[in-house]
């Protein structure tokens, strides 16, 4: 029964790509029609949207939880699902703010897709990540070797390798693969997409665009947000490069290869330090990040806010609890109503 369940999940899968660019298009349909006042309509399609979000982190569990062996992205793509359709439902029910929260997902794809689907921009951003991660391993005394690898067909597959070693997760022939000697066999660690932090600064950049404001206070919420983000990521990197590279953290063998299924013993190292300890500093990164942005752009608490009700079924008032600042309407021409709520004033703008 498991097997049946685990295939289908697999199968799911190879549907992510085409499901995307759906849920894209339907987020943008709300939003058009939202913008031109025709709510009611927006509110049918942004329903819909939802919906098709939910089939789209659904067909991500098997990715997330079974190949990546990631517990935080595998437990936050289950819990998506539900709260994609529920979030539907609020908007169907008239919780009209929900609107931001929609249009906020729309640009983070915007943002996120172009990197995600077209090789030059993939490239480009991969072998620039690659490079200034390289940068800072040297800084700290670590020499890996960084290689392109050559294309090879192992059982009738096509993969990557190098030196008669097959290189894992590694899909295209970019120069991001960092070789470290160890004994008979190399350990690789290859800089991919999802390790330059797109993904995060797509998050932020959507919620920043998404939400009405004066436009120097959303490119001061970019400024503390950004260049942030980046600058963490390319410290995750090395610590996870030189952690695993150099077997650092070969730390509860026995327990690490039962829990996540490993073959490699060296592997061990790899989820401690990725799985772990990164990911959980990456959501205390988050956390601190979405803090320093509130404070420069005080309506994106209107999504927060929204995405805590639908987590909790609770309203909060993050403005209070938090001591933010209200919005400034003090005179400048820019400065409008906060999307979803009242605006006040502040006496930096």
């Amino acid at each position: 029964m498991l097997d049946t369940v685990l295939s289908g999940l697999d199968w799911a899968t190879r549907f992510s790509d085409p499901l995307a660019w759906l849920v894209l298009a339907a987020f943008l349909a709300t939003t058009a029609l939202e913008l031109t006042d025709r709510r009611e309509r927006a509110r049918q399609a942004g329903v819909a949207a939802w919906a098709l979000f939910g089939v789209f982190w659904f067909s991500l569990i098997y990715h997330f939880a079974f190949v990546q062996k990631s517990v935080i992205e595998g437990a936050g793509t289950l819990v998506a699902v539900p709260a994609s359709f529920y979030v539907g439902y609020l908007l169907w029910s008239g919780r009209d703010s929900l609107f931001v929260l929609s249009r906020a997902v729309l640009l983070m794809g915007v943002v996120f897709f172009p990197f995600e689907s077209v090789p030059v921009l993939r490239q480009f951003l991969v072998e620039t990540v690659t490079d200034q991660t390289a940068l800072l391993i040297s800084l700290i005394g670590s020499d890996p070797q960084l290689v392109t690898g050559y294309e090879a067909v192992v059982d009738g597959q096509s993969v990557v390798a190098y030196d008669g070693y097959i290189v894992g997760e590694k899909e295209h022939l970019y120069h991001n693969t960092f070789v470290f000697a160890d004994g008979e066999s190399p350990i690789f660690y290859t800089i991919i997409i999802a390790c330059t932090g797109i993904g995060s600064m797509a998050i932020f950049a959507g919620l920043i665009a998404a939400v009405e404001a004066p436009l120097r206070r959303k490119l001061r919420a970019f400024a503390v947000s950004i260049p942030v983000i980046y600058a963490l990521n390319l410290g995750r990197n090395v610590m996870i490069a030189v952690g695993f590279g150099e077997q650092r953290f070969h730390l509860f063998p026995e327990l690490i290869t039962s829990v996540f299924g490993l073959s490699d013993p060296r592997q061990v190292s790899y989820i401690v330090i990725d799985r772990i300890v990164a990911q959980s500093l990456s959501v205390v990164a988050l956390v601190g990040v979405t803090y320093l942005v509130v404070r420069e752009l005080p309506e994106v608490l209107t999504v927060v806010e929204d995405l805590l009700f639908v987590v909790t079924g609770t309203e909060y008032d993050l403005r209070t609890a938090l001591d933010v600042p209200s919005a400034s309407v003090d005179g400048d021409p820019e400065a409008g109503s906060e999307a979803g709520g009242s605006a006040g004033t502040r006496s930096d703008d």
